[in-house]
């Protein structure tokens, strides 16, 4: 799967993370590299750090948005990779509290409004230690990976 399948006039790019957590900082890492470039017209930056349902508003009025989040650790450690939005597990909680991205996926996929296309962009953690922050070498790798993968979506957007 690439980036560069929409010619959507609004796209957002919303990343995802607590960077006092080890690797899970890495989608707070992207859009601290992604804050220092321009945007083009019609394509907004978003860190909702760990808000949940509270990110819906990041989601608002556009066509298209990637999401940029860490993954659960699998045995290779910075690997960059999309994910299908059906394939991010509903968190446990009770009905209205649940906070994570998969709850966050499921209510945007209810609501009356036709929800944008939803792309996921995750590096494989290393590491989601309570209060240990700094990334891992292979996440810190991926965060460069995936600065220049969503420059290219940019600057391919950049007219469009």
């Amino acid at each position: 799967m690439t980036l560069l399948t929409s010619g959507s006039p609004v796209r957002h790019i919303v990343c995802f993370g607590n960077p006092l957590h080890g690797d899970d900082g890495f989608g707070p890492a992207v859009y601290q590299r992604l804050a220092s470039l321009p945007l083009p017209r019609g394509l907004r930056l978003f860190d909702c750090g760990t808000a949940g349902l509270a990110a819906l508003a990041a989601f608002e009025a556009c066509d298209e948005a990637v999401i940029v989040d860490a993954a659960a650790p699998a045995g290779a450690p910075g690997r960059l990779g999309y994910l299908s939005p059906e394939s991010i597990s509903l968190e446990s909680a009770v009905a209205g509290h649940g906070s994570g991205l998969g709850y966050l996926l499921r209510v945007l996929a209810a609501q009356p409004e036709p929800a944008p296309k939803i792309i996921v962009l995750a590096a494989e953690a290393s590491s989601l230690a309570p209060f240990q922050p700094g990334l891992s070498r292979p996440v810190a790798r991926a965060v460069e990976n995936a600065v220049a993968e969503l420059s290219a979506y940019i600057g391919a957007h950049r007219h469009g």
